[in-house]
């Protein structure tokens, strides 16, 4: 089944979040699917659409100084180790490029060993920051120059 990865609307937001655990097993992020995302930031919030739903999304947007922030990225379920991570981190970096984006950076838990490894492997640098989520709160941050890919 073919997938195509467009931009999100709010009604693919609606849907993301039904199917939450889908995407995030038991882990809850909800709150961090922010509206305001798909509302102001449409061009770098995409999903990946097949004829079966969304298979998976990125959210994110492009700062100022040319950072594409990439807040979300997952997959569905029965979509892992398809290399849909991929596609939807290169839509994603096209589109930060077109906004002006000259990097990437996402984060993550230092505990999330699995998106370490998937950035990893995407070229991505990672560098663990003490207190970067407030005190005491280390995170794995990623950044990628677009410049050089």
């Amino acid at each position: 089944m073919p997938v195509q990865i467009e931009p999100a609307g709010l009604a693919d937001l609606r849907r993301v979040l039904a199917d939450h655990p889908r995407y995030w097993g038991e882990r809850d992020l909800r709150s961090l699917h922010l509206t305001a995302l798909v509302q102001e930031f449409g061009s770098t919030c995409l999903v990946a659409r097949a004829g079966d739903g969304i298979r998976g999304y990125v959210f994110g947007f492009v700062t100022p100084a040319g950072t594409g922030y990439v807040h979300l990225v997952a997959t569905r379920d029965d979509a892992r180790g398809s290399g849909l991570g991929r596609r939807l981190y290169e839509a994603f970096a096209e589109a930060a490029r077109r906004e002006g984006g000259v990097r990437l950076k996402a984060i993550t838990s230092v505990g999330n060993t699995g998106s370490i490894a998937f950035h990893r492997r995407l070229g991505f640098e990672v560098e663990i920051v003490d207190d970067y989520n407030g005190p005491g709160q280390a995170m794995a941050v990623f950044r990628r120059d677009l410049r050089e890919t």
